[in-house]
C-alpha cells in the first residue's frame, strides 16, 4: 500500500484510512468496528458499486454475474479463492446483474460472467467468460502491472 489507502468498509460503507506499513488484513472500520477485509468478495448493489469504485484507492475487481447463469455459478468458487489471495491489495466485488439490471446496463454488460477491473474510478480492463482462480489472479495482476 502507498502512504495511506482509502478503503470503503464492506459493511457500513464508511471511508477508512489505512497507513503504510500497517497490516490491512487486521484493519478494522473506524465506524462499525468490523474487519475491512475478510478474504472473500463483497456483494454490492449500484450504490455500493459506485462507492467502492469511486472512493477506494485500491484497485477494484468486479464479477458481474446472475444466479441463473451456469458459468457464473461454476466460477463463483474460483472468484472466492482469488479473493483470498488478492486481498488486501485489491477489493473484490460481486454484482448480481439480475437483481441490479440498471447498473449492468450502465456498465454495458452483454454477457456474464464478466470481470471488470478498476483503479481510481477508471475501468482498466474487462473479460467475459468463466475463469479459474489462477486465471483470475493472473489476469488482474497483469492489468495492474
Amino acid at each position: 500500500m502507498d502512504a495511506a489507502e482509502v478503503i470503503v468498509c464492506p459493511h457500513c460503507a464508511a471511508l477508512n484510512r489505512v497507513a503504510a506499513g500497517r497490516d490491512a488484513r487486521a484493519a478494522r472500520c473506524g465506524k462499525c468496528g468490523k474487519a475491512l477485509f475478510e478474504g472473500r468478495p463483497v456483494a454490492v448493489d449500484a450504490a455500493g458499486f459506485d462507492r467502492h469504485v469511486g472512493r477506494d484507492t485500491l484497485p477494484v475487481l468486479v464479477d458481474v454475474w446472475a444466479p441463473w447463469c451456469g458459468p457464473c455459478r461454476m466460477m463463483a468458487p474460483a472468484y472466492e479463492a482469488a479473493a483470498a489471495q488478492l486481498e488486501p491489495g485489491m477489493r473484490l466485488l460481486k454484482l448480481d446483474s439480475e437483481a441490479h439490471p440498471a447498473i449492468a446496463a450502465r456498465l454495458g454488460i452483454r454477457g456474464i460472467p464478466t470481470l471488470l477491473l478498476y483503479r481510481g474510478g477508471r475501468e482498466l480492463a474487462r473479460q467475459s467468460g468463466a475463469m479459474t482462480a489462477p486465471q483470475i489472479i493472473d489476469w488482474a495482476r497483469a492489468h495492474l502491472a
